[in-house]
């Protein structure tokens, strides 16, 4: 059957069954975190199909996969769908206690931070595709920067569980990583209107977009978080309870898409009301237990089916040598840009935050990039440009997962004294 005749049913099924498949052989024998081995496992996947079309052109077993990965549209497929219950479970395993203590801290290095990294990145990536004979327009390197600047939540908090982070600085990372995802896609959406029409960039307007839609997605998060709060609270009934928060989701990131805000802001901002205050306030026992165990699972198997797309995606970048090279170039501009976004703001708040030396390391080497810099950078229009931009960032978010990823742990441990 060709691919393209796949219904959408009939796609994520075999999304899900590969999923089980390749999840079942990584837990059984290779024995990496999830989110790793599925990226690890669905890579060499790719590319053994990839090898197998080189040595026998008539099974056309890669060209399949290939023709697959492209007609499933991984930008609307995560930006438009699984972002929104991705974000809002991890949220809810956010101690908002924890978070309001460092509020200065998360909202500085979730603006400015990112601000900081994207125009690092933006003029680094200038000169490097230069290096290697890539002409690339300034406006289009800073798109980069604003795809590749913000830390990924869903990748960041799926490592941090299998990482066991102590829960302090798990609460520094993943409440930074909720809400500078925000801010990174509406600075990539505004760089990206401005370097497909070539007019220059409105500091000004820029400016006031990225406040209406970041206050405008905080607004309407805590509007329907308080009235799905209130709805929960008026009840005992776990089944139209988790119903509730399921109808949260949906119809919030739906709405928050109509009045043109931030989703994923909405969606941590929700996220953190109902697993904070809702489960203290509005729940029964019952109900908690019922709610995060539904919740928890459909984490589990998003996240599974997302990481696996990452590592099929191999097959949408380009192979060459001299854009494999910008990529890995890529890995180290983009931590050193990491490091000054998060650098620069806590030298900013010194004497009135808990910011300690100790947790700079962690920071950096956890902030994880994952499916949302893929996706974005896949939403780019069709181009030269683009393939040089897709490989580039596809490098760093592998890199960042398996390596990062599966080195986060230690690293947490080696500094968890001095950041006591």
């Amino acid at each position: 059957m060709n691919t393209t005749d796949l219904s959408a049913f009939e796609a994520a099924s075999a999304l899900i069954v590969l999923a089980a498949v390749l999840g079942y052989l990584n837990y059984r024998f290779v024995k990496l975190p999830q989110a790793i081995g599925l990226t690890i496992i669905g890579a060499l996947a790719s590319l053994a199909l990839l090898g197998l079309d080189n040595l026998f052109p008539q099974i056309a077993v890669g060209a399949a996969l290939h023709q697959f990965v492209r007609n499933l549209d991984f930008h609307s497929t995560l930006m438009n769908g699984m972002l929104s219950f991705l974000l809002f479970a991890g949220a809810l395993h956010v101690d908002l206690g924890a978070l309001a203590q460092r509020k200065w801290s998360v909202l500085i290095m979730a603006t400015l931070g990112v601000a900081i990294s994207t125009i690092i990145i933006g003029f680094g990536f200038k000169g490097l595709a230069l290096l290697l004979g890539f002409d690339i327009p300034l406006t289009w390197c800073l798109v980069f920067g604003a795809l590749i600047s913000p830390t990924d939540p869903v990748a960041v908090m799926g490592i941090l569980k299998s990482a066991r982070v102590p829960p302090t600085l798990e609460a520094k990372v993943a409440g930074e990583s909720l809400f500078n995802d925000g801010a990174g896609v509406v600075i990539f959406s505004i760089l990206l209107a401005s370097a497909v029409s070539g007019e220059p960039l409105s500091l000004l307007d820029a400016g006031t977009l990225l406040v209406q839609e970041a206050v405008g997605g905080a607004i309407l998060g805590l509007v329907i978080g308080g009235i799905a709060f209130m709805a929960m609270r008026s009840i005992d009934e776990h089944n139209i309870e988790v119903l509730i928060t399921l109808a949260l989701v949906m119809g919030g990131y739906a709405l928050a898409q109509r009045l043109h805000v931030a989703g994923p802001v909405v969606m941590a901002v929700a996220g953190l009301l109902i697993g904070n205050h809702g489960e203290r306030f509005a729940m029964s026992e019952k109900t908690r237990e019922h709610l995060n165990n539904f919740w928890s699972l459909l984490d589990e198997v998003l996240n599974s089916v997302l990481f696996l797309l990452i590592g099929l995606e191999i097959v949408a970048i380009a192979q060459d040598s001299a854009h494999l090279l910008l990529g890995v170039f890529c890995i180290f501009l983009v931590l050193a840009a990491r490091c000054a976004g998060v650098g620069i703001p806590i030298l900013a708040l010194t004497g009135f935050t808990d910011f300690t030396r100790g947790a700079f390391p962690i920071l950096v080497w956890g902030g994880l990039r994952g499916g949302i810099s893929i996706a974005l950078a896949l939403s780019l229009p069709d181009s030269p440009i683009r393939e040089t931009i897709l490989t580039a960032t596809y490098v760093v978010v592998v890199f960042s997962v398996v390596v990062q990823g599966a080195t986060v742990g230690k690293v947490a441990r080696r500094f968890v004294s001095s950041d006591a």
